[in-house]
């Protein structure tokens, strides 16, 4: 049983298992659980909560499954070695090579570490006692967002010199002098502030509508063999919806790793080749 229908259980207890208030449910408290652990750290305050454990565990078990996969390697694959192969191909091959170019390859670890981390952290979501993504706090996809911004504003000072990068950003080739006015402040917008915003926020709002939703169906499900009367029998058509809104969440958890890499080896691709 998830934390959330115990948490449901428990209102239902306090209530005497009536159904009198209604259906509860969830909040955005979910978000927010209780510290499990709290410390100060060169004077700024740290809290260690059930979601920031997750992380750590998915983060754990997608380190381990990689070592494991190359750790022994061998001309004919063995299934654990041909997975993690498998895998790096098609970050290598699919992203960075496809979308950057022949100057991606040296991408491609940083391209498949931010796809397999988030891919670990979204799969959370759908693993039973966890049942929920860190990707769906804010902060985490933010910083992701942030490293992202950092490193292909890095590589276009490296490879294009600050001067011609910055140009290039605030002035696009093709734009009459005239238009630059309204044109020059957006690209600036658009490069240096919408795009990391947008990459977190897609990420972010894509995991918290998946979990609300399989919270909902799952919650309701609990509440209707609790609530007792007829109500009993609408029970099977909610858990059947929590099903199907588990397997729509993992094809969301596949997509949004592979968007959120996509768009940042297209960032890095901007950076690497100037305009034309």
């Amino acid at each position: 049983m998830t934390s959330s229908a115990s948490a449901l259980l428990d209102v239902l207890a306090a209530e005497g298992g009536g159904g009198d208030t209604g259906f509860q449910a969830p909040t955005v408290e979910e978000f927010y659980p209780e510290p499990l652990a709290a410390f100060s750290l060169l004077g700024v305050d740290f809290e260690i909560t059930r979601i920031t454990l997750i992380m750590w565990l998915a983060t754990a078990l997608m380190i381990g499954l990689m070592v494991a996969a190359v750790r022994k390697p061998s001309i004919v694959p063995g299934k654990l070695q041909f997975l993690g192969e498998s895998g790096y191909s098609l970050v290598r091959d699919g992203i960075a090579r496809d979308v950057i170019g022949p100057k991606g390859l040296p991408f491609a670890p940083f391209l498949a570490s931010l796809f397999f981390f988030i891919l670990a952290n979204n799969a959370m979501s759908i693993v039973p006692l966890a049942q929920i993504s860190p990707m769906s706090k804010f902060a985490f996809p933010l910083v992701l967002a942030v490293i992202t911004w950092v490193v292909y504003n890095w590589v276009g000072i490296r490879e294009q010199g600050a001067g011609r990068y910055f140009k290039d950003a605030a002035v696009p080739p093709g734009v009459p002098i005239g238009a630059l006015i309204l044109v020059t402040p957006i690209e600036l917008l658009q490069v240096f502030v919408i795009r990391p915003f947008t990459l977190a926020v897609r990420l972010f709002a894509n995991m918290f509508a998946g979990h609300m939703l399989l919270a909902v169906f799952a919650l309701g499900t609990v509440y209707l063999l609790q609530v007792g009367n007829f109500s009993i029998i609408f029970s099977p058509f909610a858990f059947l919806m929590a099903l199907i809104m588990t397997f729509f969440e993992l094809l969301v958890i596949v997509l949004q790793a592979y968007v959120f890499t996509v768009l940042t080896a297209t960032y890095l691709n901007g950076a690497v080749e100037p305009a034309h």
